[in-house]
């Protein structure tokens, strides 16, 4: 029986290729959305992969997610914490609507997705958690001081959740990628996209499989013995 993978924001963008990733790797995958109902529909249509809608910033929402995707699929053995959101503007015009949204949705989450399945991968002494981060939540980013803020906390959260969960035999990790050419990212005007290019060593957009495929890495056997880590994927633009 194939180990069972939830991937939130799995429906698009890097959470579309990670959830396919891992669906090639033989997982048994569950992939939740917030709202683009026609994206998700269009997702499963294409790839066969079982979505659920709910909101990852709400505490009780993912704990009955979560256990509906254990009732239809099994235990979840592996947690991809991929939603995000961004709320951008400069910190004085900030709003303490736009900082709750982003901290909800990008670090509470990590912490409601984990209760959710954390027990159960404690009882069955396995579990793979990787939480996307962001080059913003390590290097900071002007105009984006909530984003910045979520990002770095996961990074600390993904280290102090593996020291915990290594007696289970659950690890934890954190990406964090780069400019990647997502939907969102393309968007931007072409002379902003040129400028963070040039930006980027490597002279390119990372891709959304190259995330996907270190995702697929880090759940891996190959990478049993890696927990508290952050992977940076960026093309060179910061290097730790």
């Amino acid at each position: 029986m194939s180990k069972v993978a939830l991937v939130t924001g799995g429906t698009r963008g890097i959470g579309a290729a990670i959830s396919l990733s891992l669906k090639e790797a033989g997982y048994t995958v569950a992939a939740s959305y917030a709202g683009n109902d026609e994206a998700a529909a269009k997702f499963k249509e294409a790839t066969g992969i079982n979505v659920y809608k709910w909101d990852v910033g709400d505490f009780d929402a993912c704990a009955e997610g979560v256990a509906n995707v254990v009732q239809k699929l099994g235990a979840v053995d592996i947690l991809v914490n991929n939603a995000g959101i961004t709320r951008d503007t400069s910190f004085g015009r900030m709003t303490k609507d736009m900082w709750d949204a982003v901290m909800d949705t990008n670090l509470t989450s990590n912490f409601n997705m984990c209760k959710a399945v954390y027990e159960g991968m404690k009882s069955n002494k396995y579990g793979r958690i990787v939480c996307i981060s962001s080059i913003n939540g390590q290097k900071g980013q002007m105009g984006q001081v909530n984003y910045s803020a979520a990002k770095a906390g996961t990074i600390g959260f993904v280290k102090a959740l593996a020291q915990e969960g290594a007696r289970y035999n659950i690890t934890a990790n954190a990406i964090a990628p780069g400019y990647v050419a997502t939907e969102m990212v393309l968007a931007v005007p072409e002379e902003i996209v040129a400028k963070i290019i040039k930006g980027i060593p490597l002279r390119r957009l990372g891709e959304a499989k190259e995330i996907a495929d270190a995702v697929a890495y880090l759940v891996s056997d190959k990478a049993s013995f890696i927990t508290g880590s952050t992977l940076t994927i960026n093309g060179g633009q910061y290097m730790v």
